[in-house]
């Protein structure tokens, strides 16, 4: 018993000792990872991104791969990175992620979407026979830097945010489900008035309304310019009523002379006929 026993501390400090050298287990990952803050790092250089969750079968797969990959990213002159999208809710929505994992090639700006097989061998010859150039890269319209793409993150980091607000409502409060829906009810009323307000405000800056100022009738000068056309309207009615009255009058001569001539004939006619009948 007495030679094993003094075996036991040499083989205890051997697995110590193999347990904590450097480049066993304790080796450092060659594998950077990105955030919501340091994303910008992409667009310079070329990089090669992955997108996990700790969770998904298929990125824990491909962990050892990935891993092996980066530890020739030296080599190849290529930055292999990661992204928790768990955790980077922002860049998730800032690249769409809809499928994990989700494997990206970024060269000075423009992102490519890797779509091969996920095996070392294949990473390497993606980057040394540069197969990425046959990939068509990206819209400017849907790159992460894009106007687009930032409010698609911003609207991805809010969802996250009210997730956690309704699990604070909900678990550290104890409000029930119905009541945490009612302060987000309420929250959105009040928020959508304010905006509607400040965009009233905003466009009556902008655009201010016109506002006229009476002007008396009596000066013709004065009068607009929409009156103009009821002035001749009136002006033609008046000469009509001009015309007919003129009419009316010659009518009334042309009567009256008419029935001149006839008392005149009637008056000539009476004589004769009285001589006649002596």
């Amino acid at each position: 018993m007495a030679p094993c026993g003094r075996l036991v501390g040499p083989l205890a400090a051997l697995i110590l000792f193999l347990l904590g050298t450097p480049g066993t287990h304790g080796r450092r990952s060659d594998v950077r990872v990105i955030t919501d803050e340091n994303w910008t790092e992409m667009l310079e250089g070329e990089w090669m991104i992955e997108f996990y969750a700790p969770w998904c079968p298929a990125c824990q797969n491909l962990q050892p791969e990935w891993e092996s990959f980066a530890e020739w990213g030296e080599d190849l002159e290529v930055n292999v990175a990661k992204v928790d999208v768990t955790e980077q809710t922002g860049l998730s929505g800032r690249f769409i992620i809809t499928a994990l994992p989700t494997i990206y090639h970024c060269k000075d700006g423009e992102f490519r979407r890797y779509q091969g097989p996920r095996t070392k061998k294949d990473f390497i010859n993606f980057i040394s026979e540069k197969e990425w150039k046959s990939i068509e890269p990206v819209s400017s319209w849907f790159g992460p830097g894009s106007i687009l793409m930032s409010s698609m993150s911003a609207l991805f980091r809010l969802s996250m945010y009210i997730r956690t607000c309704h699990n604070y409502f909900i678990e550290d409060l104890g409000l029930p489900v119905w009541g945490s829906y009612t302060v987000f009810a309420v929250a959105t009323l009040f928020s959508g008035l304010l905006l509607g307000l400040c965009m009233i405000f905003v466009a009556d800056c902008l655009c201010p309304s016109k506002r006229r100022k009476p002007q008396p009738c009596s000066s013709k000068k004065s009068l607009p310019e929409f009156s103009q056309p009821l002035k001749k309207v009136e002006e033609e009615h008046e000469a009509d009523e001009a015309d007919v009255s003129e009419e009316e009058a010659e009518n009334k001569e042309g009567a009256s002379q008419g029935m001149t001539e006839n008392t005149v004939r009637q008056r000539s006619v009476g004589p004769a006929l009285a001589t006649d009948k002596s």
